[in-house]
């Protein structure tokens, strides 16, 4: 079973004869030169050291992060802290002269098992270091669940935030998974992860690019 809920505060998708258009995709082409990243630090109990990668696409248009271990679960044999993982991405992106850019949209996949009455969620915050804008979009599941998910955070083309011209500002995104047993069976566990299978790509982060 594959699902996709998006209930967000800046989700702005419109379905038009049956296809997504992401209106953050707006913007300047993609620098011809190659961008790259720096990843600065990588934190969380979702992301223990070693779990996690970050790469730039080789488009230009983003980067991709993979997770290992990011697993929450909540009921059954479920630790106490079990419940809640996270983990913060720190990184500088060097781009070339005279370009800026912006968080445009990002996908995430994994899988998913509620117990009916369960519940997960999926929260994700985009800042530039320094900024006050530090918007956050949640998705919510609901029990009886399994299978894997996908969804999609995309932010209007009137809400960009974009790096300031000629600074380097570090780009920090914060994801989080939280299960909710609630009324389930207290001897079965509920589970979302960050991870399809192994070789998938679990999260794609999109860029929108602004002369400066």
């Amino acid at each position: 079973m594959s699902v996709r809920l998006t209930t967000a505060r800046l989700l702005s998708l419109i379905a038009l004869t049956g296809v997504f258009v992401l209106p953050g995709t707006a913007g300047a082409e993609a620098p011809a030169d190659r961008i790259t990243l720096d990843v600065v630090s990588i934190n969380g109990s979702g992301c223990p050291p070693g779990t996690a990668d970050v790469t730039p696409l080789a488009d230009n248009t983003g980067f991709r992060v993979t997770y290992r271990d990011f697993l929450a679960r909540a009921g059954g044999s479920a630790g106490a802290t079990e419940f809640r993982k996270n983990c913060q991405l720190n990184v500088l992106v060097h781009i070339p002269q005279g370009f800026t850019f912006a968080v445009a949209y990002a996908d995430y996949h994994g899988r998913a098992r509620l117990e009916s009455g369960a519940s997960g969620l999926q929260r994700t915050n985009y800042y530039f270091q320094g900024s006050p804008d530090n918007n956050f979009v949640d998705h919510t599941f609901a029990g009886p669940l399994s299978g894997t998910w996908s969804t999609t955070d995309a932010t209007p083309v009137t809400e960009l935030v974009y790096a300031p011209c000629g600074e380097a500002r570090n780009l920090n995104v914060n994801t989080e998974l939280r299960v909710d047993e609630g009324t389930a069976n207290a001897n079965k566990t509920s589970a979302m992860s960050m991870r399809v299978s192994d070789g998938n790509v679990d999260t794609i982060v999109h860029f929108s690019w602004k002369q400066c």
